[in-house]
């Protein structure tokens, strides 16, 4: 049944009420009605007033059906075409409004997905997708949104079954209230039992908070497989310097891996927490911004302004994502620099402390399809100098903090994962807490056990009470982080007794869900959900 609009019901109701105060005036009129003719003037005075109210109404009308169109949500592919789907929860309007974001960035790229809202759907509707993102806002003390109503009586109150389904979570909320992302919470609880797999943490959103909007683009980015997306908003950048460049797995099986040393050109930036994580502003290398230059026939030296400023076109190229340059030939320098796109920020765990005096990073190089060096990790372990200014913003993230007392901690963690933990344990010996247990994994003990002679000074002193180390191309049979957790299964059960809390830091695919699968099996599912609410599991992967 179609509805009817609001708007139309007053209207009428307006003209009712006119027709009856006219009704009403001529009973009133003493005299009889009579006709008299009005005066050309006056006729078309009537008819231009007329005309102008008719066109007011009609603007009105086409601009409420053009508001309609452009607030409607996009139709839903038939037959289920679409393996992606993006459903929302919003109460004032900012939970739908993300989750078109997040639509139109999956669209931009190359990616079909539906847009639902959460209301509109059940178990059997959710099944028809592989993946489903769920931006979803808490209203009041922990309550789901009003449109999402149905949905929590009808679908989170049953069970289902949704093995085949990856999902991710964008939970909306206030921390000023008790019950923070309460709703975003219970939907991941509800999912999880539902047997679904989560493709990376549920991302919590205090009050808009723009970091937080920035690593869930960031998540975006890697699904799509188009990480160059400009950031919905950027960071406000500090400048740091390149301190100290040291390539640590030279020989490696493995992309190169560098330990990267940033200072600030202010002390007073030097303020962080092992956990948080560090905002990059990347730029391209010289070499390949020369080479769009030529292509393009341009001179990256003609002046160019941006804003109040003026800059070069190369210094602006560094900084931009580098359009095609068949499209740019004809093009004037301050034409270019109008079609630029920053490039988006990136994202590092830092592995260091404050009192350590810089801020480092463990940075793996990464290679696009063309075979240019990534813009992250390429600027800074490639095309940065020393001493060179680097975009620097420190985001906090509380979820990934150490525990404040001296409670046992098991970290474990793959690769570049190590960076992370390595500020942990940091954090851990600085304060005297030594019941801690690493497990790390990587390629090769003779290339890849990356700052090998800190850990093992630490072991030996007694601030890290073990160490299991699976190097999967040390044997014929690879092995890996996951398999030491689980031969370890009983030594973890008695840690886990005693109260440990279990850090997990490195990658999404294969060692995360391993680790997962690992611990469930050991505690139990709901046993882990409760240590994940008391802090006691937490995970940063990628």
């Amino acid at each position: 049944m179609r509805r009817i609009d609001a708007g139309t019901v007053g209207n009428a109701v307006v003209l009712l009420a006119l027709i009856a105060l006219a009704c009403l005036l001529l009973h009133w009129q003493a005299e009889p009605v009579r006709w008299l003719a009005p005066g050309r003037d006056r006729l078309l005075w009537a008819a231009g007033l007329a005309t102008a109210y008719a066109g007011f109404v009609g603007g009105v009308a086409w601009v409420r059906a053009r508001r309609r169109r452009a607030q409607a949500l996009p139709r839903a592919a038939a037959d289920g075409a679409n393996q992606w789907l993006v459903a929302f929860a919003s109460q004032t309007g900012h939970a739908e409004f993300l989750a078109r974001r997040s639509w139109q960035t999956l669209a931009d790229s190359g990616v079909g997905a539906d847009l639902l809202m959460l209301g509109a759907l059940d178990a059997n509707a959710l099944a028809r997708y592989r993946q489903v993102l769920f931006v979803v806002s808490t209203t009041g003390e922990g309550d789901a949104p009003d449109s999402a109503a149905r949905f929590v009586r009808v679908v989170l109150g049953a069970s289902a079954a949704l093995p085949g389904l990856r999902y991710g979570v964008l939970a909306l909320g206030d921390r000023q209230y008790e019950q923070f992302c309460s709703f975003g919470h219970r939907l991941d609880h509800w999912l999880r039992h539902a047997g679904a797999e989560s493709m990376f943490d549920l991302v919590e959103v205090d009050d808009g908070d723009a970091g937080a909007l920035r690593h869930w683009q960031h998540h975006l980015g890697l699904l799509a497989g188009h990480t160059e997306l400009p950031d919905w908003s950027a960071p406000s950048y500090r400048p740091w310097r390149l301190s100290e460049r040291v390539h640590l797995n030279a020989g490696s099986a493995g992309g190169p891996a560098f330990h990267v040393a940033l200072t600030p050109e202010d002390a007073a930036d030097l303020q962080w927490l092992a956990g948080d994580i560090a905002e990059i502003g990347p730029r391209n290398g010289e070499a390949d911004v020369a080479a769009w230059l030529l292509a393009a026939n341009q001179d990256g030296a003609a002046a160019v302004g941006i804003g109040n400023e003026t800059d070069t076109l190369a210094a602006l190229l560094r900084r931009s994502r580098l359009p095609d340059p068949a499209t740019m030939r004809a093009s004037s320098p301050q034409a270019i620099v109008a079609a630029l796109q920053p490039l988006p920020h990136r994202e590092y765990s830092i592995a260091s402390l404050p009192a350590d005096g810089s801020l480092q990073l463990l940075v793996r190089q990464m290679r696009q399809p063309d075979g240019r060096l990534g813009s992250g990790s390429g600027w800074l372990s490639a095309h940065a100098g020393h001493g060179e200014r680097i975009d620097l913003r420190i985001r906090r993230n509380p979820s990934f903090h150490a525990p404040a007392d001296a409670r046992p901690m098991i970290l474990i963690g793959n690769g570049t994962g190590i960076a992370g933990l390595r500020a942990l344990l940091k954090t851990r010996v600085a304060a005297g807490h030594t019941r801690n247990w690493l497990l790390f994994g990587e390629r090769s003990a003779a290339h890849d056990f990356h700052y090998r002679d800190e850990l093992e000074g630490w072991l030996r002193e007694g601030r890290i009470e073990r160490i299991d180390l699976a190097f999967s191309r040390d044997s014929a049979e690879r092995v890996y982080v996951q398999q030491r957790l689980r031969e370890q299964s009983a030594r973890l059960r008695e840690w886990l007794d005693a109260g440990a809390a279990v850090y997990v830091c490195g990658s999404l695919e294969g060692m995360a869900p391993g680790v997962d699968a690992v611990l469930r099996e050991t505690v139990g599912l709901e046993t882990l959900e409760a240590m994940a609410l008391d802090g006691r599991y937490r995970r940063d992967v990628y």
